[in-house]
């Protein structure tokens, strides 16, 4: 078979996600079952992987699911912990005392407090903390995850004190011509002037989206009204980012961003610096849509004790503190938590190594911080007991998709066997893209790292499959590969907003089950906006402005951002004579 047919092949599994979950709308615990098989279907058939080799795969991908489920209890345990020892009121009133719209809340938990916990993280964590704490203030549901998963994207390559480029980029690179620390490097600062560039929209984006799809008037406008918040909080995140990056290396970039961003722009915003006059608000709830509702639980739990402001927020800091020191490898504390390991040898004799580090997952964190969180609120164990007991039933929802989503996964990339001389899926799928796209692969690029993602769930992952594959590619066509790959590193980030993993863990921490698909269709449109803003700027770097796709893409997405800050800044009479086509 040639190249375009494998890809075809190769393409079905995805076509199968994006049909049952984001056509068809079928919720993800009935979608990811018959995708799995439709996955094992083709990687038998066609690609001749063996039954002890999917079997093996398989049982890799469920104790990876097993692994995402303990975040997700975690987050909600600690959450609900919160709850029950009057913590959350007291959170809940401190972000109307900074600001009560809902738009500055949106980016403040997300955008900054998300890119700080993505820095120290990972693995999905920012979501599945941020999404149930927007429901706890006031979000449907629905909204609180979408908003979480858009900014699954900037910080995501520097995420895990730099894991994705640490090692999904280095591992991806080792076997490369000329590879060096130096070659990292310059990818880093490649990556992080990228980012910056594209990433300090997001807030604007994300926002718009907000009012757009859950305000009463279902416009547009009324979240670009804030544009002139929504771009100080972006480059209030986005700049230290770029610089640090650019001169300290990708470890801290977004663990030090979005500390330095929640250090700007939580003052300012108390000042009114910035925030829009107009105090944007949902709907009352009687009059939500009961397809944004979720299950949990946000009212006070009975009566609970008052709860000073730095004391509510302790667990959360610790939480933070904990996570950086356990990631840093100049400490003791990191290797000693990942010599604790539950191995399950290689099942099926399939070659493929199952274990986990319990210790060293996000999960072991928010559990022991929960804990600590009883003795530090004095709360009766029939409490805590009441607050196990909802986040064990909220995660079981979310068990059904996850058991099926990461298995079809693994399957996936595991596809690579001594009887043929294919590669693995994914691979196909890259080699097809490459000869479709030829001298303009610039402009795919990200969109290859953004499939990687989607596949796996994971930057990492995906930088480890595609970052040779770039790289070679770029020599092949004339054109610098440490740029080719700080372009498959942005993609990889924004197919963080869509991936299958995220979008189950985020919805099943805010209480929203069988929405998966609805979901996946609202974050396309900032991960589209990321895909394309990335390939033009890519396309451009590497062949100057002028008469070439890249720069019309360039000055469609300029023009388009340019006129939605125009949209925002018109007279709030002139916004609502079109915001009902907007």
């Amino acid at each position: 078979m040639g190249t375009g047919m494998l890809a075809l092949i190769a393409l079905t599994p995805i076509l199968a996600v994006l049909l049952f979950l984001v056509i068809l709308r079928w919720p993800a615990s009935r979608a990811m079952p018959v995708s799995l098989l439709i996955t094992i279907a083709a990687a038998m058939i066609f690609w001749n992987v063996p039954a002890n080799q999917i079997g093996g795969a398989i049982a890799n991908g469920l104790v990876s699911a097993l692994t995402i489920l303990l975040i997700v209890f975690g987050a909600l345990l600690l959450l609900n912990t919160l709850r029950e020892g009057g913590a959350l009121d007291t959170i809940r009133r401190g972000f109307t005392d900074i600001s009560p719209d809902r738009r500055v809340q949106a980016i403040i938990i997300c955008w900054l407090f998300g890119s700080f916990i993505e820095g120290a993280s990972g693995f999905g964590t920012p979501a599945a903390i941020a999404a149930p704490l927007l429901v706890a203030i006031g979000f449907p549901a629905m909204a609180a995850v979408m908003v979480a998963l858009t900014i699954q994207s900037t910080p995501v390559t520097f995420g895990a004190i730099g894991t994705p480029v640490l090692v999904g980029i280095n591992d991806g690179l080792q076997n490369t011509a000329g590879f060096s620390t130096a070659t990292l490097m310059e990818i880093t600062q490649h990556v992080s002037i990228l980012h910056a560039i594209i990433g300090s929209f997001i807030p604007l984006i994300m926002i718009a989206m907000l009012t757009k799809f859950f305000g009463k008037n279902r416009s547009f406008i009324e979240g670009l009204r804030a544009w002139k918040f929504a771009l100080f909080a972006g480059v209030s995140f986005t700049i230290p980012y770029m610089l640090i990056a650019v001169f300290m290396g990708p470890e801290f970039p977004s663990l030090f961003g979005g500390l330095i961003g929640l250090a700007i722009v939580i003052p300012a915003a108390k000042r009114g610096l910035f925030v829009p006059k107009d105090d944007w608000q949902f709907e009352k709830e009687s009059n939500w849509d009961p397809e944004w509702k979720g299950v949990l639980k946000t009212e006070a739990a009975g009566t609970v004790p008052k709860v000073s402001m730095i004391r509510a927020w302790v667990p959360y800091i610790i939480v933070g503190l904990l996570l950086v020191i356990t990631r840093l490898d100049a400490l003791p504390v990191k290797a000693w938590l990942q010599s604790v390991v539950v191995s399950f040898g290689e099942p099926f004799n399939a070659g493929i190594a199952v274990s986990f580090q319990p210790l060293y997952l996000p999960a072991a964190i928010l559990i022991l911080v929960s804990v600590l969180s009883v003795l530090l609120y004095k709360m009766p164990v029939a409490r805590f007991g009441r607050a196990a007991s909802l986040s064990f039933k909220t995660t079981v929802g979310a068990a059904a998709a996850l058991i099926f989503a990461v298995p079809m996964v693994q399957v996936f990339i595991n596809t690579g066997v001594e009887a043929n001389a294919f590669g693995t899926m994914p691979f196909q799928l890259a080699l097809g893209a490459e000869s479709v796209f030829g001298s303009q692969w610039p402009l795919v690029s990200a969109v290859i790292g953004a499939l990687g993602a989607f596949i796996a769930g994971s930057n990492t992952i995906s930088n480890m499959m595609f970052s040779g594959f770039q790289y070679e590619t770029a020599e092949l066509i004339g054109v610098t590969g440490t740029t080719t790959v700080a372009l498959q590193a942005i993609g990889g980030a924004a197919g963080n907003m869509i991936c299958v993993h995220n979008v189950v863990a985020a919805s099943a921490a805010a209480g929203l089950t069988g929405k998966e698909g609805l979901l996946i269709r609202k974050t396309l449109i900032p991960t589209t906006y990321y895909l394309v803003f990335a390939g033009a700027l890519g396309s451009v770097w590497f062949y100057g402005f002028g008469l070439n796709i890249g720069s019309l893409l360039l000055v469609l997405v300029i023009s388009g951002l340019a006129y939605a800050i125009y949209l925002g800044s018109r007279p709030v009479s002139e916004q609502e004579a079109v915001s009902k086509s907007a």
